[in-house]
């Protein structure tokens, strides 16, 4: 039976703990759909597919993004909110360190992105779109995750009367649209896609309050919680991620100021429900294990931004010009999100691991393991 210590390291990582776990968590039957060659010519026909249809369903436009950011800004990413996974910092001396700069690697555009809805004049239900490349250095390197990161980062200005659920599904069922219409087009163009093993995305997502998912299984840790649920319903999005549940313990953990996990949504749902954020899951066919591929919410008011620290003991801040910036809004209310590339195509390719359609590194243990299991990574 699971214990208490298991849910709380449950909270943040892939839930791989070493690497002979994964050799026999990876397929031991895997053989790739497509060629290299067809890989590469799939991946961006299907990218440009996934933007421009983004584009269109929540009306965004594709800008720039920043791979490295001022620390003093205080727009980086730092993912969870108990500071386990910092980002990569570097001094830049400048002109004999008369005008220095500390900077950062981003981890997430998260924060940049609400700040630029400003920059590129967006008004409400308009927004932003990022082709935003990433890295993040504390990640257990394993078939799901890389220390190269790449997201379609996007952000939509909404107004306060739309910090609702109903909005919320709205919004995350239009990205379903797309993924599943990317599914779709990637199987046009690669008719080998459309194997019988790989049954198709469904249509629908099934919403599921995190509290609900823990209700059904109590004694589960997080992720266990989330392959159960996944077994009845292959795509959902739980909704209230980051909000301490009945056993003491977030779903998972989640930085205090980007997204609302805070709000209380009991009048909406009838239930004991918080958060006006989630992920989208999927069961994943060829590695037969859960598969995320999106997280996203509506982001903090200066109210529940001040909560939310507080909760988190990270009042301090409140100082930084992009918490200041919330707390006396002047950036706009909005929503947004992180669509993972690379996990969308590793899925829609039937690919076994991140490394056949991105090119990072990954320790020499791992690409024997594969390489013995017929996964061919990028070099």
């Amino acid at each position: 039976m699971p214990t208490v210590l298991d849910k709380q390291a449950d909270l943040a990582g892939p839930g791989i703990g070493n690497y002979q776990e994964l050799e026999n968590i990876l397929p031991s039957d895997y053989h790739s759909v497509l060629t290299p060659r067809e890989t590469q010519q799939a991946i961006f026909h299907v990218k440009r597919y996934i933007e421009d249809n983004l584009c269109k369903e929540l009306n965004l436009m594709m800008v720039e993004v920043p791979l490295i950011v001022d620390v003093e800004s205080g727009v980086n990413d730092m993912l969870d909110r108990d500071g386990s996974r910092t980002p990569i910092q570097f001094h830049i001396s400048n002109d004999r360190n008369l005008h220095p700069i500390d900077a950062q690697v981003v981890q997430a555009a998260t924060k940049w992105k609400r700040a630029a809805l400003q920059q590129f004049e967006c008004g409400v239900g308009e927004g932003i779109c990022t082709d935003m490349r990433a890295v993040r250095k504390d990640y257990f390197l394993d078939h799901d995750h890389s220390a190269y990161v790449d997201q379609w980062d996007w952000e939509r200005v909404m107004l306060a009367e739309q910090r609702s659920l109903v909005f919320l599904k709205e919004i995350v069922s239009k990205i379903w649209k797309v993924i599943v219409g990317a599914d779709r087009f990637a199987q046009s163009l690669f008719p080998q896609l459309k194997d019988p093993r790989y049954p198709d995305l469904p249509d629908q997502l099934t919403f599921l309050h995190a509290e609900e998912i823990l209700e059904m299984f109590p004694n589960l840790p997080r992720k266990q919680r989330e392959t159960e649920i996944l077994q009845k319903y292959p795509a959902i999005f739980i909704i209230g991620i980051g909000w301490p549940l009945k056993d003491g313990y977030p779903h998972e953990m989640r930085a205090a100021d980007y997204d609302d996990w805070i709000t209380d949504t009991s009048r909406e749902t009838g239930k004991d429900t918080h958060g006006l954020n989630g992920d989208i899951l999927i069961w994943n066919p060829v590695t037969r294990r859960r598969h995320e591929l999106t997280s996203m919410g509506i982001r903090v008011t200066a109210e529940t931004l001040r909560q939310q620290l507080t909760m988190s003991k990270q009042l301090d801040f409140m100082q930084l010009p992009y918490h200041q910036a919330i707390l006396s809004n002047r950036i706009p209310l909005s929503v947004g999100g992180g669509i993972g590339q690379s996990r969308t195509l590793m899925l829609l390719l039937r690919k076994a691991h991140l490394g056949e359609v991105s090119v990072t590194v990954w320790p020499k243990i791992l690409k024997e393991m594969c390489d013995h299991k017929n996964i061919h990574v990028l070099e």
